[in-house]
């Protein structure tokens, strides 16, 4: 037997996916800018029914994280370099995690909140499939508003 191989059996189908055509936004945010309003506002802004954060990188001086299995968010100020900024994004609800790192290299990620400040850039890099609408709604496994992909209805 391949060692490689293991003795498991089949997964089954993988997850049902869905084909959409992308197009990209770039943009650069200022210093004290908020960085979850702001790209709330693009959202709105661009009515974003289905996107996701491709890239980011900047810097914080102050840093709001809803940590894993949290209610309220956990605050840091200081300085740190924005290592990791993912999510989707839509007009329907969003879903962003952060991650950065202080002057120590120490790094902390969660759930992006209002209170991030940028000190003094963040260059993001947004991919939107106009052709979908990403909706959330109640997972009955856990009770949380989970990830529904749609086909966007054309008007």
């Amino acid at each position: 037997m391949n060692p490689l191989e293991g003795n498991s059996q089949p997964a089954g189908p993988g997850p049902k996916a869905t084909a959409a055509p992308l197009q990209t936004y770039s943009f650069r945010l200022r210093p004290g800018q908020d960085l979850k309003e702001q790209l709330e506002a693009f959202v709105r802004q661009e009515r974003i029914g289905a996107g996701a954060i491709l890239t980011c990188v900047g810097s914080l001086t102050d840093v709001s994280l809803r940590l894993a299995n949290q209610e309220k968010p956990t605050i840091w100020k200081g300085h740190f370099e924005i290592v990791s900024l993912v999510g989707t994004l839509s007009a329907n609800g969003s879903h962003i995690h952060l991650s950065v790192s202080d002057s120590t290299g120490r790094t902390l990620g969660g759930h992006l909140m209002a209170g991030c400040v940028i000190y003094t850039t963040a260059e993001v890099l947004v991919g939107v499939m106009p052709s979908l609408d990403f909706v959330r709604e109640t997972d009955p496994a856990f009770g949380y508003k989970e990830l529904v992909i749609r086909k966007r209805k054309i008007k």
